[in-house]
């Protein structure tokens, strides 16, 4: 017997003018499961944060990622993997 469920989808935007020309969204929530997008450590401005400052680049990188898990409903207890990539960058 085959069984089809269907599952709400839910996508979270960044508001990257990308996104849609691309075909891209920060996170992508389908049922239980939450899909967050890699990030760049991108400032409110729009700017890089901590140019230079591998650790203020990777603390802003996690505050995108958990902003968009509040939107999708969820929150960093919720987290079961991470992969994270780090550049230390230039000044």
């Amino acid at each position: 017997m085959l069984l089809y469920v269907t599952s709400f989808r839910h996508s979270v935007t960044s508001g990257s003018p990308l996104e849609p020309e691309i075909g891209f969204s920060r996170a992508v929530r389908i049922g239980p499961c939450i899909s967050v997008a890699g990030t760049a450590p991108i400032a409110d401005d729009g700017a890089t944060a901590g140019p230079g400052d591998v650790y203020a680049k990777a603390v802003r990188c996690l505050d995108i990622a958990e902003q968009a898990l509040r939107e999708a409903g969820a929150s960093l207890a919720d987290v079961i993997r991470t992969r994270v990539m780090l550049d230390q960058g230039h000044a």
